[in-house]
């Protein structure tokens, strides 16, 4: 199983929560910069001035070493470059430290550091361990301790955030300090600068257990309301889950619940509109941005999922809601894939959905396009999972390896429609692998591995 996507570019600078409480047919100022955001006019924002995610580099063994990684050299000893499907990670690599293994800068950052933030979660079924940040302003001749022992005890990537507020040069390391032979992943090591933005502790939101949770079985990309989070950043609403990139200007994933008290008799809206819920400071996709592009605007979530209200259908016209999509994709194949959501749904279960773009470029009415409107991305291929079972309570422990799960991958263009929605069938590794997401995270992980490989043939 494939867990990744490429590395993001985060870092603490401002915890903002977005919990405003976390149809397909139709067509018809610059945004900030992935590494500043800015609040208010007196506020200086950080810049990530370090970002290293462990990815484009290979280390298999426990023997310590110099690995040339894309942020400079680090030193791994008792630690290696993991990409198992035991290894917690947010892209296809993370570090895995072991004993009292370490993970050292082996450069200096010239100009001083405002925090470190830092990925972390235990291998596999590995127990919990212990870890601390050092830092060195000398090139590494001495160190010293940053803020608390930190634990890794459990199996999803958590975020803690270290506030440093350094000048000069500095460099870090990562020490586990206790666990024994238990391994930690490391993952996403970012620093910012030294300026007026506040630093503090990200808090990833909990993981969710209720039932009918839009996102009960997971955060693919462990997205989080961060502001500094620009391409991989949640919204959480009461229809539907999210992780926007405002630099697609699209949604990465949309995550939704769907049962029969969804279904209702509430009219079609038609109200697209933009997202006010964005940062202040975003570009806003406005209702007319895909207009004579050949592309219809595509929801994620659909339409006619949300008819228990007219708020409910309305806030599934929101252009976080839309990507760029085929006519012949959207109208045809994958309309006639949510219409038997539904019916599942009308047989007496409940399902649970995610759904997204992949790549860019695709094929719309009037030919090809790598972007609509200002600069909206077209994706290449569209791709959807869905996990049905039957009506009751107690949803994830009633998710077992014979749970019916389908997985599509569509192409984005006119020639789509030329099959049945059943024929893109595909195994959810092959999303991951596509998308570099850890699609079911919240589900055993021996169950997971088991529906993840599997091609739904019903």
């Amino acid at each position: 199983m494939n867990k990744k996507l490429l590395p993001f570019l985060i870092a603490s600078v401002v915890f903002l929560s977005v919990f405003n409480s976390c149809s397909k047919q139709e067509e018809d100022t610059a945004p900030l910069t992935s590494n500043q955001t800015s609040i208010g006019s007196n506020f200086k924002a950080a810049t990530i001035i370090l970002s290293e995610g462990f990815e484009n580099a290979s280390k298999s063994s426990y023997t310590a070493a110099a690995v040339t990684l894309t942020s400079g050299s680090w030193n791994l000893n008792d630690a290696l470059i993991g990409n198992t499907t035991s290894d917690r990670k947010s892209g296809l690599n993370s570090a895995r430290v072991r004993n009292t293994g370490k993970i050292t800068m082996q450069y200096d950052l010239a100009n001083g550091a405002g925090t470190v933030q830092v990925k972390h979660a235990k291998y596999g079924t590995d127990g919990s361990s212990t870890w601390e940040l050092w830092r060195s302003t000398n090139s590494g001749s001495s160190w010293s301790k940053v803020g608390s022992t930190i634990t890794s005890s459990t199996t999803t990537l958590a975020i803690t955030s270290f506030t440093v507020k350094l000048t000069g040069t500095v460099r870090f390391e990562i020490r586990k300090i206790s666990g024994g032979t238990n391994r930690i992943n490391i993952d996403d090591i970012s620093v910012t600068d030294n300026s007026t933005g506040t630093g503090g502790t990200v808090t990833p939101p909990a993981p969710v257990t209720g039932d009918n949770d839009n996102m009960l079985l997971g955060n693919p990309s462990n997205a989080t309301s961060d502001l500094i989070n620009t391409n991989n950043y949640l919204m959480v609403k009461p229809q539907y889950c999210l992780s926007y990139s405002n630099t697609k200007h699209t949604p990465n994933w949309t995550s939704w619940h769907l049962y029969s008290a969804d279904i209702g008799s509430a009219a079609r809206q038609d109200d697209f509109r933009s997202d006010a819920t964005l940062p202040t400071a975003w570009y806003k996709v406005v209702a007319s941005e895909f207009s004579g592009s050949g592309f219809d605007r595509g929801h994620m979530c659909p339409s006619a999922d949300r008819t228990s209200t007219v708020a409910n259908n309305s806030a599934t016209f929101l252009m976080t809601n839309m990507i760029p999509q085929s006519p012949n994709n959207n109208q045809i194949p994958w309309a006639n894939l949510e219409n038997y959501s539904r019916s599942l749904v009308a047989a007496g279960n409940e399902v649970y959905i995610i759904s997204g773009p992949a790549g860019q470029g695709g094929t719309g009415s009037n030919g090809y396009a790598t972007t609509v409107g200002n600069g909206v991305v077209v994706p290449a291929q569209t791709w959807k999972i869905i996990v049905v079972i039957p009506n009751g309570n107690g949803d994830l422990s009633r998710i077992t390896t014979s749970t019916r799960v389908i997985s599509i991958i569509m192409a984005n263009n006119q020639t789509v429609s030329s099959q049945a929605w059943g024929f893109y069938r595909v195994s959810v590794d092959a999303i991951e692998t596509l998308t570099g997401y850890n699609f079911l995270s919240n589900v055993p992980l021996a169950i997971q591995n088991t529906l993840e490989a599997k091609v739904d043939n019903l």
